[in-house]
């Protein structure tokens, strides 16, 4: 048996920190190796690949959003100018002066 490499280390950390993704590629694997056993034709596997790789990409999005939406708040936070968004106090623009 080979040691894991840095890299193998590196997949199963960032594969721990997305248990979403974790679950899907562990899916992916089990296809591959037919574990349950019911795979007899190559269109059943396929389908099914086909629907972990849709169910997968949409866990890997999710995930990307849910980052983005963190950063954006922290970046957000950390510059005083920026303001959230919220009611406007303003009651508009004051009426000019009539003509004379």
């Amino acid at each position: 048996m080979t040691m894991p490499s840095s890299d193998d280390a590196k997949l199963l950390a960032l594969l721990n920190r997305h248990p979403g993704l974790k679950s899907r590629v562990q899916a992916l694997a089990d296809i591959v190796e037919d574990s349950d056993g019911d795979l007899a034709r190559a269109d059943e596997a396929e389908r099914r690949v086909i629907e972990e790789v849709r169910r997968l990409g949409q866990e890997a999005l999710q995930g990307w959003a849910e980052a983005q939406i963190a950063r954006v708040g922290e970046q957000a936070a950390s510059e005083p100018q920026v303001r959230r968004a919220g009611k406007k106090n303003s009651a508009g623009t004051p009426p000019s002066a009539p003509s004379p």
